[in-house]
């Protein structure tokens, strides 16, 4: 059935850059070749995901010109999937712990923003099933997914969708993008996780070279011990999200402190409100204008609202001193 009603703009963005930027086959640097545009809807909201893709340029390679995705990706949705993995374990874990029927689910992931149809709670719910029933003990599974690689790049994440449930754990493979190993587990104990990495580690014939993560403690602990002296890279949106955290709360800072300047908008409007010259309908203008550049929030951190704020008042500003020196504005 096709949509009857618009789709929500994004609330979020994201820009994902692949780690790897080496062949995985030939070892050549790979051609950033065009960005991939994705909207996902998770618990906190619509996010809009912009992918870096790459290439190998190397005619003789056998990855030539196959395209290698973000690693970060699959953090965030299933491939080809509307919904984010959050959403995902959440109603996996209101149906099997809470024991909630699929119109209860429905409802609740309602309340939470997620615009969602009730037939689609009973897909993702498929899609959970799914999930922990993947295991790397299935040889042919393995053997088709990964046959024709020589190596896999791992990548480990939790999702816990709130404080005291179960965190889904998932192990991917970047390069093919596939899921290896899920599991659902109370807790985020080291030596569980690093009994995951090492089923993985046994299973797959091909050799392991790096590991991508958000490189929490659990984690890093767990690729010490299952994969010792290989690489462990910090996932890009997680490193530049911890970076910007500065940033973005001297932004915040910065905003406030700039709607205190520009307060008493309203009464300025309300005491024109019933002209009808021209200068007052100059005053409602710069007032909207005001009006307009407070409510505007950006996209922290690429697009910080603080930023943006002073930005828009200060054209205003600089637009108001020009008309006072044509000698067209009133000095009061």
């Amino acid at each position: 059935m096709a949509r009857k009603k618009k789709v929500a703009p994004a609330n979020q963005e994201a820009i994902l850059e692949c780690i790897q930027q080496k062949c995985p086959h030939c070892g050549q640097t790979m051609w950033s070749d065009y960005d991939n545009e994705r909207r996902i809807r998770t618990l906190s909201g619509i996010v809009q995901l912009t992918l870096k893709v790459r290439r190998c340029a190397n005619r003789g390679c056998e990855r030539y010109h196959q395209v290698y995705r973000p690693e970060a990706e699959g953090k965030w949705a299933l491939p080809k999937h509307e919904f984010g993995l959050d959403v995902i374990a959440y109603a996996g874990s209101l149906r099997y712990q809470e024991h909630r029927s699929v119109p209860q689910i429905h409802q609740i992931l309602r309340e939470k923003g997620v615009n969602i149809c009730q037939r689609s709670v009973g897909h993702i719910l498929d899609r959970y099933d799914e999930l922990l029933s993947v295991s790397v003990t299935d040889k042919n599974r393995i053997e088709k997914l990964l046959g024709s690689q020589k190596q896999v790049i791992l990548a480990i994440d939790g999702l816990q969708p709130q404080v005291g449930q179960e965190v889904l754990w998932v192990i991917r493979d970047c390069i093919s993008e596939s899921i290896l190993l899920a599991r659902s587990l109370l807790s985020s104990r080291g030596e569980d996780l690093s009994q995951m990495l090492a089923e993985v580690v046994a299973a797959l014939p091909q050799s392991i070279v790096a590991v991508v993560s958000d490189a929490q403690p659990s984690i890093r602990n767990a690729v010490a011990s299952a994969l010792p002296n290989k690489p462990h890279q910090l996932c890009h949106y997680h490193y530049y999200k911890e970076a910007f955290k500065p940033i973005t709360e001297a932004d915040r800072h910065a905003k406030k402190e700039l709607k205190k300047l520009v307060r008493g908008v309203r009464p300025i409007e309300r005491s024109v409100s019933d002209q009808q010259e021209p200068i007052g309908e100059v005053v409602k203008g710069y007032c909207l204008a005001v009006r307009s550049a407070l409510t505007d929030e950006g996209h922290p951190p690429l697009d910080p609202p603080g930023v943006k704020l002073r930005q828009r008042l200060t054209k205003i500003h600089s637009s108001l001193e020009g008309v006072k020196k044509r000698g067209n504005f009133p000095n009061h």
